[in-house]
């Protein structure tokens, strides 16, 4: 497995993350058409992405961060195969080494189901476990995703 830093997305990596996010994200946060995709990161600000890739030089695991209000927000994204092996912490302390730091929108329930009929696992104990504070009064209710927001700072 090796970590690729990029601060945009070559066109294959752009549908191969497109397919790694209709995969493991819930099913209604998925986008029907790569251009649907194209558009979401296209009005993201100041980009940066981590790739993990493995021998074959797939993608395994994308993280991308981005500025949005003064705060700089990420996601993460593990292909199943290799949740649970440390990676996604490992791809958190090499953001965590260039950012001061880092907020996101975290599922904090386990009742959505994923593209292929398995629940969506809530990640937010990975978060806390590794540094990150749950807010207490900022959560994101909308149609088709029900978050609270995390934060880490160095």
């Amino acid at each position: 497995m090796e970590f690729i830093k990029r601060s945009s997305l070559s066109v294959s990596e752009k549908l191969e993350v497109f397919e790694l996010w209709n995969n493991e994200y819930p099913e209604k946060l998925s986008y029907k058409e790569k251009g649907e995709f194209d558009t979401y990161l296209k009005a993201l600000k100041e980009q940066s992405h981590i790739l993990l890739v493995d021998i074959n030089k797939k993608i395994k695991s994308w993280y991308f961060d981005f500025k949005r209000e003064n705060e700089k927000w990420f996601a993460i994204i593990l292909d199943s195969e290799i949740q649970g092996k440390g990676l996604g912490t490992k791809i958190l302390e090499l953001a965590k080494e260039k950012e001061n730091e880092l907020n996101g929108w975290v599922i904090d329930h386990n009742r959505d189901k994923k593209r292929n009929g398995e629940l969506y696992n809530s990640p937010l104990n990975f978060y806390l476990k590794n540094g990150f504070e749950k807010s207490v009064i900022d959560r994101l209710e909308l149609k088709n995703i029900s978050a609270v927001k995390i934060k880490w700072r160095k």
